[in-house]
């Protein structure tokens, strides 16, 4: 899988995502740090990647008729990366299952 990791989520994350087998960027690495929720949304489009987000935006987005873009949507307060990444890890099976069955929005609680 392709992953995208929207700007208020760290980019350990995207490095988690890659040593678990995956393509994983974070938009600083494509230039998108400043870019507006729709550039963003395109990128992950065009690109078809996953975005992973906390922002409500783009769970949205995600729910509306014809959505090209799959969400995994981070539902954690504030907290560490180190708690961010075990919870991604925990969930990790049921995440990738979601996705591979087809689910618009899988969300990490």
């Amino acid at each position: 899988m392709r992953f995208l990791v929207d700007n208020q989520l760290p980019v350990a994350l995207a490095h988690f995502l890659t040593r678990a087998g995956n393509e994983s960027l974070h938009v600083i690495d494509v230039g998108l740090a400043r870019a507006s929720d729709s550039e963003i949304w395109r990128y992950a489009a065009e690109g078809e990647f996953v975005l992973v987000s906390k922002d409500d935006d783009f769970f949205h987005r995600a729910t509306q008729p014809g959505a090209l873009v799959q969400l995994v949507w981070i539902r954690l307060g504030n907290c560490r990366n180190a708690a961010l990444l075990a919870a991604i890890e925990g969930a990790w099976s049921r995440l990738l299952s979601c996705l591979q069955a087809g689910e618009r929005v899988v969300e990490v609680r």
